[in-house]
């Protein structure tokens, strides 16, 4: 049902303690009559005992809804209201049909409607919603005690390491990234051509890319900063909000030039139906790319730890990291370096002399162009060409190679290497596990830890964060909790 002949404004009513499916089902059929949806959340005065959570929550949380667009807290009569605002049409649930509403007078009074509606019945997808983006199931995960004990590790002393993260201070370089999910009913097959129908219920988004790594940085009790390009969009005003929210201290350049990247995932019953990509991947303006390396210059006097967050979107040419590493070199300050490639493009070694590089098998090879050799000597490859000092290959299930530098232990013995097996073998969602392993593994060697503990708190955080759907910043006390279990 669409009510969209001409511009018209819904406005829906409530207290909203907790937008429940109920909630998401009527905010869904609001915005389906209109083309602005407007919504007045009750104040405490207003809604008595049935404000069961602080107003200024309560409007928070209507305010983040996608199908709102507009909300404010309402602390007067609504019929009163009404009449100051005149929205075209004003949606109730369809239990209020039978029952006297007092809206009905004030919109008889400038020709408004009055609809009622609970919109489709979609508990289930819903349900689903909240089960993958919100609930997180942490029985899943396993400490490794054979590789504990082979490095002298234990997790007291881990806690102790992860507590120093509160006096890090990192910056973190690269290509900011939004991920949107759209969860869909599917609706069957088309009679024209064998093609899936879906419908979308649910939109969710996420700060990704360089900005979740920064906020993976925050979350875990370090002061974090980011230094980026996006467009000059809604898409980049989400994320500055998001990043706010997270308490990454953002510095977003614009280029008018370019979309601010956005990745959509359609998703239905749990899994992935198609991914679409808004981007631009040319290498940004020699200008801008001045901006970049003057923005980091002015972070590194209270800075211990830089990190390249690099997706090969444009975002980091070679002779801006060529410069800012330049910038760095002489100072006590940690480098870090990952750089994902979803295609045939990206070269982890064009990150020279960094502390830490945490490549995928695949891209390990398609840097060193190495299709054939085993792990340990494609890692030892890696390492001369890029001059890193440690190196953390990436597994999917088969959990990340430690290859280790000499400062763990006498030369003469040549270079070591370890394994930390996969902690959670039932990820729900491992588009964010390269993010978290990257930022906490890092952390870890800025906190004065072991490549071993390194890998350890890397891939436990990883393991947090594949048990849920959608990148959510992995909290310092998700870790704690983890390793006093």
């Amino acid at each position: 049902m669409t009510y969209q002949t001409k511009a018209q404004t819904v406005f829906v009513s409530g207290s909203f303690n907790v937008l429940h499916p109920g909630h998401l089902r009527l905010l869904r059929f609001a915005k389906e009559c209109g083309n602005h949806l407007i919504v007045g959340v009750f104040s405490d005065r207003l809604a008595g005992k049935a404000a069961l959570i602080a107003e200024k929550f309560r409007l928070e949380m209507v305010k983040a809804n996608t199908w709102v667009d507009e909300a404010f807290l309402l602390d007067e009569p609504i019929t009163d209201l009404l009449m100051r605002l005149k929205p075209d049409i004003v949606i109730k649930g369809k239990e209020h049909e039978k029952q006297l509403n007092p809206e009905s007078s004030a919109l008889e009074t400038y020709g408004g409607k009055l609809l009622f509606g609970s919109g489709e019945v979609i508990f289930s997808s819903l349900d689903l919603i909240y089960n993958e983006f919100y609930k997180l199931n942490l029985n899943t995960i396993s400490i490794p005690e054979d590789y504990l004990v082979r490095h002298g590790l234990n997790q007291s002393s881990l806690v102790k390491r992860v507590e120093k993260f509160v006096n890090l201070r990192v910056c973190v370089v690269g290509d900011l990234i939004i991920d949107e999910y759209i969860t869909c009913q599917p609706l069957g097959m088309s009679q024209e051509d064998p093609t899936i129908v879906v419908t979308p219920i649910d939109t969710t988004r996420f700060v990704g890319g360089a900005g979740i790594v920064a906020a993976h940085a925050a979350g875990l009790g370090a002061h974090a900063s980011l230094i980026s390009i996006t467009g000059a969009d809604t898409i980049q005003r989400f994320a500055e909000e998001g990043l706010k929210s997270y308490g990454v201290d953002a510095h977003l350049i614009c280029d008018e030039h370019r979309p601010t990247t956005l990745k959509q995932r359609f998703r239905s019953k749990g899994k992935t139906l198609l991914r679409v990509s808004h981007l631009h991947q040319d290498s940004i303006s020699v200008e801008l790319q001045s901006k970049v390396l003057k923005a980091v210059e002015n972070k590194l006097e209270n800075t211990d730890l830089l990190i390249f967050s690099d997706f090969n979107y444009g975002c980091l040419p070679q002779p801006l990291i060529d410069k800012i590493i330049a910038l760095v070199s002489g100072r006590t300050i940690m480098m870090a370096a990952d750089s994902q490639s979803s295609s045939q493009i990206g070269d982890i070694s064009r990150f020279m002399g960094m502390d830490l590089v945490t490549p995928t098998e695949r891209e390990a090879r398609l840097s060193t162009r190495n299709s054939e050799d085993g792990l340990v000597t494609l890692a030892e490859q890696l390492r001369q060409r890029s001059k890193s000092k440690n190196i953390l290959l990436k597994l999917g299930e088969e959990g990340v190679l430690v290859h280790a530098g000499h400062t763990y232990h006498d030369q003469s013995e040549g270079w070591l290497t370890d394994q930390v097996p996969a902690l959670n073998r039932s990820a729900k969602d491992v588009a964010g596990a390269g993010d978290s392993l990257l930022v906490a593994s890092a952390l870890t060697l800025a906190a004065g830890g072991t490549i071993w503990e390194s890998a350890f708190l890397g891939s436990l955080a990883a393991a947090i964060q594949v048990g849920r759907v959608g990148n959510i910043p992995v909290l310092v006390e998700e870790l704690f909790n983890e390793l006093s279990r």
